[in-house]
């Protein structure tokens, strides 16, 4: 399934493939991948069990999905291990464990879904025509359903801080 339109680039229309992840469904499972030593998978699995939150940004190389996760970071650090909390993207896993360690970003982990773009898929965030993931943030509760979802329409807009923290904190 493909969303043409779905959001912009620069005020460019763009498609996103597959269906859009909605409040209230569970959360399709995935699998991206880590650098810790090697490579490791982070699974929908390995989050259940508590609040998870998921960024979802283009490239870690660029002004705003910088902006996105350093702020995370540093929102969800107050949380501690009361949360899982993930920012995903299609940077490589060595450029994401570069980028962190740069940066201080030790309250997130960060995934890659650089192998089959699984993730980009089956939670519709996908661009069709960049290859990267639109920016997003979704939240789940324990159990893995979904108690939050935002697709930011422009790709080169920030997410709504306020409301997907607000949004984490009615599960704790």
């Amino acid at each position: 399934m493909s969303r043409p339109g779905a959001v912009t680039f620069k005020g460019t229309p763009l498609t996103l493939v597959g269906e859009a992840v909605k409040v209230g469904q569970s959360a399709p499972d995935f699998t991206v991948y880590y650098f810790e030593g090697g490579l490791k998978p982070i699974k929908l699995s390995d989050l259940k069990g508590k609040p998870s939150f998921i960024s979802v940004v283009p490239s870690l190389d660029t002004g705003v999905c910088a902006i996105q996760t350093k702020k995370f970071n540093q929102e969800l650090s107050a949380l501690g291990d009361k949360v899982n909390a993930l920012t995903v993207s299609l940077d490589l896993p060595f450029a994401q464990n570069r980028f962190c360690g740069a940066e201080g970003i030790k309250s997130m982990r960060v995934g890659s879904d650089y192998q089959n773009r699984e993730f980009g898929q089956k939670y519709g965030m996908l661009i069709d025509e960049l290859k990267l993931l639109a920016r997003g943030v979704f939240v789940l509760d324990k159990d893995g359903k979904v108690a939050y979802s935002e697709l930011v329409p422009e790709v080169t807009t920030e997410p709504n801080y306020e409301a997907a923290l607000a949004a984490l904190k009615k599960l704790l």
